[in-house]
């Protein structure tokens, strides 16, 4: 090591401890402490037995190791979407040729790009996002899982309001993915009208859905933006994924969880900090309004006339994790011709998210939650839920033992 380079990496090393917190997030500072808990999200808890084999996945080829890694996290392969715009960690693997494919459930998402590496990004109760990467092993070589702290590049960013949460873009990609124009900002959810969604993602299945920004890619030149037609399975094999389709249900629901999770997420760092400080009353009014408000699909869009399909296999997967009452009624029951759910209640109110928030902010959700289901009186989260669906709404919720 030549002595300029010794001295700066000195030099380095030797900066005070005041200055170098000044460089950290605040999530990584006190009250939070990101870096400093142990996390006791969905996938660090088998973690260990992946590295050391305890918990044996399939080796005989990428797509078997990916779907046997999905059955050990209780993921439906057919979550599947396929994204070919260059918004990840792998962007130089990512194109309309190569595809990066995400898999999900309430608590864990799964990102693999075909000949590239796995990613994890693992809802923590109290910290929000935890993220890993590691290479598929070849034959009998070890699982090594980095616990990645370069995904805060763009997931502690100000589109999540700098705390660790998920990403969803929609963009218009070029021939080779790069984004050439964007759409909805930092906004995630089910509010986002169809006409914004999907850019830079293949679409399929049966919808109605004629404005959207999926299934294509554009050029820009002195004219402005020109569209192409990027249809699935064009320019890349189905075979290499697990199922052949990026189902419009299951970017319904991937935006719905995302938007979920985000606020929460939010609402858990923004709280405990307003709580070590002594006065979060108002910050605890601010993040009920605005979970109990999202919970109810207050601002759901506007579906298509005709409604959507659904994959059938995502269907029936969906509804295999649901929380019944005796009477058979559950928050994941699908509507899908006007809105995604018969009850307008999220299902995430059983996520990790949702149960780690701080415990005086549940309870005032839970007041909120209570106020809204109310038939006998209006409330400004449920305007839009008949009496009906308020009554089957609580049921539900008291059946389950959410409150």
């Amino acid at each position: 090591m030549k002595f300029g380079t010794l001295f700066l990496f000195a030099t380095l090393l030797a900066v005070p401890t005041a200055e170098a917190a000044k460089r950290l997030r605040d999530f990584e500072k006190p009250p939070h402490n990101y870096w400093q808990r142990a996390p006791q999200d969905r996938f660090t808890k088998i973690k260990t037995a992946l590295e050391t084999g305890k918990l044996p996945l399939n080796r005989t080829s990428e797509k078997a190791f990916v779907v046997s890694l999905l059955a050990a996290l209780e993921i439906s392969p057919a979550t599947q979407t396929l994204v070919y715009s260059t918004t990840s960690l792998q962007l130089s693997r990512i194109s309309p040729r190569n595809p990066r494919a995400l898999y999900f459930n309430e608590d864990v998402y799964v990102g693999w790009v075909p000949r590239g590496q796995i990613e994890i990004a693992s809802i923590d109760p109290a910290l929000g996002g935890i993220f890993y990467i590691f290479n598929i092993p070849r034959a009998s070589a070890p699982i090594r899982i980095e616990r990645s702290a370069r995904c805060f590049n763009c997931h502690a960013e100000f589109e999540n309001g700098r705390v660790p949460g998920l990403l969803l873009k929609s963009v218009v990609p070029g021939p080779g993915g790069g984004s050439l124009e964007s759409f909805h900002g930092d906004i995630t959810g089910h509010s986002i009208p169809l006409k914004d969604r999907f850019g830079g993602w293949h679409l399929t299945g049966k919808h109605g859905i004629t404005e959207h920004w999926g299934n294509m890619v554009g050029t820009l030149s002195t004219a402005g933006l020109k569209k192409y037609a990027n249809p699935p399975g064009r320019q890349f094999r189905w075979e290499t994924y697990p199922v052949s389709t990026s189902d419009v249900l299951a970017h319904l629901l991937h935006e719905h969880q995302v938007g979920f999770v985000n606020r929460a997420v939010k609402a858990t760092y923004d709280t405990r900090a307003a709580l070590a400080a002594g006065d979060a009353q108002a910050m605890i009014a601010k993040h009920a309004a605005v979970l109990t408000r999202y919970l109810l699909f207050a601002d759901e869009a506007k579906f298509p006339a005709g409604g959507i399909g659904g994959d059938a296999l995502l269907k029936k997967d969906f509804a295999a994790r649901a929380r019944r009452t005796k009477t058979g009624l559950s928050l994941r029951d699908l509507d899908l011709r006007t809105r995604i759910f018969k009850h307008r209640c999220s299902y995430m109110i059983h996520s990790a998210a949702f149960t780690g928030l701080p415990a005086p902010l549940k309870q005032q959700v839970f007041t909120s939650l209570r106020e809204a289901l109310n038939p006998a009186k209006p409330h400004p989260a449920s305007a839009h839920l008949p009496a009906a669906e308020k009554r089957a709404i609580a049921a539900i919720l008291t059946a389950t033992k959410v409150w």
